[in-house]
């Protein structure tokens, strides 16, 4: 089953990017949904050019319910029948112990990780149950299946993605739409640089001594779950660089 129209948030960096490379290079046309403007259009333009696809890009910010429904309606006509829909926006923001969170990075993975796909999901999926076909991939986390020094809340948002993809298993049940959970280990993208506001020497310090996995990584276990044929669903990946034990056991060379 080759997707002919794929729609992915968060698409401009990171797995969201390694994605849009991924489906592209199949064949796939793209929809491109992201906060930043400017490399939307230029992300578009390249993937145009290198692939020979056709990619609307929109900017949304998915914890924006009225931006995703508006993102969702203004979809020219080509490319509203999608096979494909990524929910790959998200992030996470400190390593602190519960009892000193800030409430504004609470806020922000929880309306981003949750509300963000739950937003997009109440906006989008109906028309894919209406045709009766496609495939749902949530990007998740290791973290939402092992906890953490420090993990808390982003583990909390992560695990609560992990519980709405099991939910979708059986809502979806018999409404020929799949729904794959990924859940990714250590990822080298902008992830912990977003993680640590741009403290580039501490981000870096996080993928130092082992090799971790890329973007490309986990967009193949996307392309993989989203090619299978209509009688197979492929509902759950867990993702990990060999070096990685546990969310919290990596072996790194000295």
């Amino acid at each position: 089953m080759q997707p002919s129209i794929t729609l992915i948030t968060g698409a401009t960096s990171g797995i969201g990017l390694a994605c849009a490379d991924a489906f592209a290079a199949i064949g796939s046309h793209l929809i491109l949904w992201a906060r930043r403007r400017e490399r939307l259009e230029s992300e578009a333009q390249r993937l145009t050019s290198e692939y020979g696809i056709h990619v609307h890009v929109d900017t949304v910010d998915v914890r924006d319910r009225q931006a995703v429904e508006a993102a969702f309606t203004a979809l020219p006509a080509p490319f509203a029948p999608f096979d494909v829909l990524i929910n790959n926006a998200g992030l996470s923001r400190g390593l602190d112990p519960i009892q000193e969170g800030t409430y504004e990075n609470w806020d922000e993975m929880i309306d981003t990780n949750i509300k963000g796909l739950l937003n997009v999901t109440r906006t989008l999926v109906p028309s894919m149950i209406a045709r009766r076909r496609g495939t749902i991939i949530n990007i998740a986390s290791i973290a939402g299946r092992q906890h953490y020094r420090g993990g808390n809340v982003y583990a909390a948002t992560k695990a609560a993605v992990k519980m709405l993809s099991d939910s979708m298993q059986i809502d979806l049940n018999g409404t020929g739409v799949r729904t794959c959970n990924i859940d990714p280990g250590l990822v080298e993208t902008e992830f912990s640089l977003v993680r640590f506001r741009g403290d580039t020497g501490r981000a870096t310090t996080v993928y130092e001594g082992y090799t971790p996995l890329t973007g490309k990584d986990v967009a193949d276990c996307a392309v993989f779950a989203a090619t299978r044929p209509q009688h197979v669903s492929i509902q759950d990946i867990l993702i990990t660089p060999t070096d990685q034990a546990t969310a919290s056991i990596v072996h790194k060379q000295s």
